[in-house]
């Protein structure tokens, strides 16, 4: 599973022109899954992220995290964060997850991020969105649950 998180001051997604996510300061998650990935990955990303020290403490130095600042979270589905470019000009996604297993871990990842105490709101699964943010930095990391295990 791979995750784009950017710090930001707010962030929303819409959906033929109407909103269906918006959170304040927090992170914004491009989520994507591969199709060897399972609940354990889903569970890994949602915690590393929810305590990730990406916000700055007092003395400005990045000391404190999503849960420390009661920090909210956007989560986009994202199958192209598996897309491999490497030959030729077309992106290859053999390794993305197909959409039913892709949905259940991203609703997975996102439920184990409210349990964790994280305001969640989504975009919304297998749309065309556009994603607004005001990224907070910029402060922008790439998990990948396989590199990480």
């Amino acid at each position: 599973m791979r995750a784009l998180v950017q710090r930001v001051k707010r962030g929303k997604v819409t959906v033929n022109d109407s909103q269906v996510g918006s959170i304040n300061k927090g992170v914004v998650v491009f989520l994507g899954v591969g199709k060897e990935d399972d609940i354990d990955d889903a569970q890994y990303l949602a915690d590393k992220i929810t305590n990730l020290r990406i916000f700055e403490d007092e003395e400005g130095k990045m000391n404190l995290s999503l849960r420390d600042i009661e920090g909210e979270a956007l989560v986009v589905s994202q199958f192209t964060l598996y897309g491999d470019c490497r030959k030729g000009r077309r992106p290859s996604f053999y390794d993305a997850a197909p959409p039913e297993q892709a949905e259940e871990l991203y609703q997975k990842f996102c439920k184990v991020m409210e349990e964790k105490g994280i305001k969640v709101e989504q975009g919304e699964f297998q749309a065309m969105m556009v994603v607004e943010i005001i990224n907070d930095g910029p402060v922008t990391f790439i998990l990948d649950s396989s590199k990480l295990f």
